[in-house]
């Protein structure tokens, strides 16, 4: 087991490390950046200066072992836009993000794994139906038009919702539902066909012809063995929750590392986008890590292949 989890630590350093380095080496493929901190005005002092200021007069692998030392430590410079370490504005975000992530995460779990099971259970039925059309709508209806109509419908039309922002508690219901239909679809989906091949596995009907319960073939022979692709796509939904809220950020005007990642796009400011980006990655790889640590408990087959 400590071997497994030890091979699995390396390689999401392993995975940071390259990541990082491929930061590094597209921030210096966009351009020199001073063009982007002086003007037309700036002198060759200024010019100097800031040259020796960002390391740039030495040579890259120097350069990209200053930059790997400086992230270790949570250091990314300054913001140009706003002229605050960029550290600092992540830290001031990344609450927000992470609470959409985790709501949305909650969401998917909480519709898509009953409604999958049941679906499974009960085939070919109302209920089994009712799960199709969820399925359908989460994994075609576009994020973007999804939240704008979710708005509309619960919002403007009838109220009961806030249509954007963080101010009050039931503020995250609109954009944590958006970003989490498409991921509780396919939790029902892939939970319904896993349910479905195991419930008609052998063992199953050994287990049936033995006399047991269908409440207990179900939750605890069934159930768990039709787990285990749920618990990975799971991991990576949780990854993507966090890191891909770019968008329902935006249609909701939510105040998170998402909607920084736009912002600091738009206005060039590199130094920050290049900090969203590894926290982001950073995120990702953990979430990763988590799943194979679970995937060991629950299937001990893992941990010894």
């Amino acid at each position: 087991m400590q071997r497994y989890l030890l091979r699995r630590v390396v390689m999401a350093g392993f995975t940071l490390l390259v990541v990082s380095l491929l930061i590094f080496v597209m921030s210096r493929a966009a351009g020199d950046p001073r063009h982007i901190y002086l003007d037309d005005y700036s002198t060759q002092e200024d010019w100097d200066r800031l040259t020796v200021a960002l390391g740039l007069d030495k040579p890259y692998y120097q350069q990209y072992g200053i930059f790997l030392k400086d992230a270790l430590r949570g250091r990314f410079g300054e913001s140009i836009a706003e002229g605050r370490p960029s550290m600092e504005i992540i830290i001031e975000r990344l609450p927000a993000t992470l609470q959409l992530g985790l709501a949305s995460f909650i969401f998917s779990i909480v519709v898509g794994v009953p409604l999958g099971i049941f679906s499974a259970v009960k085939r070919g039925t109302m209920l089994d139906a009712v799960g199709k059309v969820v399925a359908l709508i989460g994994q075609s209806a576009p994020v973007f038009w999804l939240g704008i109509m979710l708005m509309f419908l619960l919002a403007v039309k009838v109220q009961w919702l806030p249509p954007y922002g963080r101010q009050e508690t039931s503020s995250i219901i609109l954009p944590a539902v958006t970003l989490g239909w498409f991921y509780a679809a396919a939790n029902l989906r892939l939970l319904r066909s896993s349910m479905l091949n195991v419930l008609d596995s052998e063992y199953v009907k050994l287990a049936r012809a033995k006399g047991v319960s269908g409440p207990k073939v179900i939750w605890k022979h069934a159930l768990r063995n039709a787990l285990i692709p749920v618990l990975t796509f799971s991991g990576v939904t949780l990854g993507s929750l966090v890191t891909g809220s770019l968008v329902v950020e935006t249609v909701f005007a939510w105040p998170g590392l998402g909607q920084l990642a736009i912002k600091s796009l738009v206005s060039n400011d590199y130094p920050l986008l290049q900090a969203v980006i590894i926290i982001f990655t950073l995120m990702y790889v953990t979430a990763a890590l988590l799943v194979d640590v679970m995937y060991a408990y629950v299937d001990p087959r893992i941990r010894y292949a």
